[in-house]
């Protein structure tokens, strides 16, 4: 007999656990229904150990603010981030306040967020960048230090060993944050599950098809009984990580033809020494290496996972043709259709320099991966350090043309209908998780949407306003947030506003 349901979500990740939250929230009589193919929640890119669990809001990542030809820098991109993270950060906290979530500081914790760059050519830049930067309602408390006194002052695990002949620079903003997305995930999905949705863990989606009712009917494999069973929805949701794209593919609509996968995996080096993990509590992120993907810049992370802190040193990207950290070696192979052979074949040839980047990294051993973190820390010892395998990360390429075009970005692919969607791609991902769902909502449900928007300024009071364009509420929801997400202390930019209630 075939089960129905008004909603299937398809992995527990965060981008599943998110949607999920604010359809109960918009919708709660709409029954719900979540199958994971691993037997827990956010297992994958959403556990903490597989990425830096950065709040990222383009307070640090250089990558988001490129130098333009003519010197000058282009913050765009880090405005529209920044932009994004906001709405995340009034999500959780309207969340917290509301029952939805438990004490913030088991999933979010302050910490300051900071760029470093060293060389006279890229410390010019970087006080390019603050000056760009720290104007902006956004990114007001910037600081810029180029003095050798307060980089050892502030980074001492950093400043220990290091020839200050060669010029250094920071861009420092104490309103950063960690976020540990796997334990945010799962009270997310644990409000789901208290309020009447069925979380099926070990079940795998094997496949998807259409019906004439517009309905889609989801064929489910538990994986413990090996039985089957299949479940008829009105809309589905993908957000399974790198294997969105295969499961995209077999539901056949036609916004997928053309998108292919490129599956990066990743390194970290975690810190196993208490006294080293004491001498630092920073995001510090560096440049990327020439043909870097945006998820390779280096950095230098402290990370607050169950309580405690870590630090983290990386990624050292790597390739495998799996799609997911458990996923098969065909995974790459199976994703090649006639629609998207040709961009895979295509951004072969144009990404060369990604290439070779990967082909450099994979031959490094665990002594040169030591070697290259002496960039952040002078004289590392390996022994104070373990490899620890990360997540596996598929960047999108996309048809243009004849050929295609690596995006190294998210996503979101809609049905016309808006029955199903999904989301592609990787960085910046789960920090904007809330900004992907909207759109999910927007997209796939354009009159509820209508209904929905009052409701939804009263969890996201900007929304529909770019915060970068209203100073005065930035500043109250920036203060509003921090209270309710505990994270004001000494160092967080104090604004004067009216004190948010949404």
């Amino acid at each position: 007999m075939t089960e129905k349901t008004d909603v299937v979500l398809i992995g527990a990740g965060i981008m599943s656990a998110t949607l999920g939250a604010l359809l109960r929230q918009l919708q709660p009589e709409w029954s719900i229904s979540l199958f994971e193919r691993l037997d827990a929640a956010a297992a994958e890119s959403s556990d903490p150990w597989n990425n830096a669990g950065t709040g990222h809001s383009a307070l640090c990542e250089l990558n988001y603010s490129p130098q333009n030809a003519d010197g000058s820098v282009d913050v765009t991109k880090a405005i529209d981030i920044n932009e994004r993270f906001q709405v995340s950060r009034q999500f959780w906290a309207y969340a917290v306040e509301n029952g939805v979530l438990g004490d913030p500081s088991r999933f979010i914790n302050p910490i300051p967020h900071v760029s470093f760059v060293h060389g006279a050519a890229d410390v010019q830049y970087l006080r390019k960048r603050y000056e760009a930067l720290a104007p902006h309602p956004l990114f007001e408390g910037m600081e810029y230090i180029d003095s050798p006194d307060e980089f050892s002052r502030r980074l001492p695990l950093m400043a220990k060993g290091r020839d200050f002949s060669d010029p250094i620079a920071l861009n420092w903003t104490d309103g950063g944050t960690d976020i540990d997305f796997g334990s945010l995930t799962k009270e997310l999905l644990a409000y789901l599950g208290a309020t009447g949705a069925n979380l099926a863990f070990g079940h795998e989606v094997l496949d998807l098809s259409k019906q004439s009712d517009g309905s889609w009917k989801v064929r489910v494999r538990n994986l413990r009984t090996r039985r089957t069973r299949t479940v008829e929805a009105k809309f589905v949701f993908v957000g399974a990580g790198g294997g969105a794209l295969p499961l995209l593919q077999k539901s056949g609509i036609k916004e997928i033809k053309g998108f292919a996968g490129f599956p990066v995996s990743g390194q970290f080096l975690r810190c196993t020494n208490p006294a080293l993990i004491d001498k630092h509590e920073a995001k510090v992120y560096g440049k990327a290496a020439v043909g870097a993907p945006p998820m390779s810049v280096p950095h230098l992370d402290t990370r607050v996972i169950n309580g405690k802190p870590g630090l983290l040193f990386g990624p050292y990207a790597g390739w495998t043709p799996k799609f997911l950290k458990d996923g098969s070696n065909t995974d790459l192979f199976k994703s090649i259709r006639p629609g998207n052979l040709a961009p895979m074949l295509g951004v072969g040839l144009t990404e060369m320099s990604l290439v070779k980047y990967l082909v450099s990294e994979l031959l490094k051993s665990q002594s040169g991966k030591v070697y290259t973190m002496e960039e952040f820390i002078p004289r590392a010892d390996g022994r104070d350090w373990e490899l620890i395998t990360a997540g596996q990360r598929v960047q999108i390429i996309r048809r243009k043309g004849i050929g295609g075009v690596l995006e190294l970005g998210t996503a979101v692919i809609a049905a016309q209908d808006g029955s199903i969607a999904g989301l592609l791609g990787a960085s910046p991902g789960a920090s904007t998780c809330v900004t992907a769902m909207l759109d999910v909502l927007q997209r796939c449900f354009p009159r509820e949407y209508a209904d929905w928007t009052p409701r939804l300024r009263q969890m996201i009071p900007s929304l529909g306003v770019k915060l970068s364009e209203d100073k005065a509420l930035f500043h109250e929801v920036w203060d509003w947030t921090n209270k309710a997400l505990n994270l004001t202390n000494a160092n967080t930019p104090k604004h004067a506003g009216v004190a948010l209630t949404p």
